[in-house]
This record gives C-alpha cells, structure tokens and sequence, in this order.
C-alpha cells in the first residue's frame, strides 16, 4: 500500500531503503519474538473479532509490529467496508 501511494505521488524508494525497511520488520519481528505463524493467528483472531461488528476488506488489510526504543507496538490498517447493525440491542 506504502508503495502505492509512493506512486500516487511521484516518490520513488530506492531498492537499498526498501531493502532496509524490509530488515527493520524482521528484526522487529524477532526482538518481539513473534513467529510469523502466531502473527497469522494473531491476524486471524482479529479478522474473526472485528467481522462480529462490521465487514472488512480483508484482503487489502495490513497488520505489523512498529519498533519505538523501548518498545514495540502492534499496527493494524483495516478496512472498513460497512458496520453491522445490532442485533441484540433492546427495543423499546
């Protein structure tokens, strides 16, 4: 998607910063010691929870681990294509 909107917008990486970027997610990935079998899982789960509420494009989601200094965080794109209408919600 990153490279999309690079397009978009005339912005052309190099190969040795796509390079570069590429490593900083596996090292992310191993110094959070997440196996991309449980980043499925974890991408799986998260598709089945959000799917209970409204319906998203799956395909063109995108989940990862972004590195700070001291810590790393989990960053989720999802799209969103409508939100469901409650169904247990009392009437009345």
């Amino acid at each position: 998607m990153l490279e999309a909107l690079m397009k978009i917008f005339g912005k052309k990486e190099s190969s040795g910063k796509i390079a570069k970027d590429r490593l900083k997610v596996v090292l992310i990935h191993d110094r959070a010691n997440i196996s991309p079998e449980v980043m499925n899982n974890l991408k799986n789960d998260i598709i089945r929870v959000i799917s209970n509420y409204m319906e998203i494009n799956q395909h063109d989601m995108e989940i990862s681990l972004a590195d700070d200094d001291d810590s790393v965080a989990l960053v989720a794109n999802i799209p969103v294509s409508r939100m469901k209408h409650d169904k247990g919600k009392n009437k009345g």
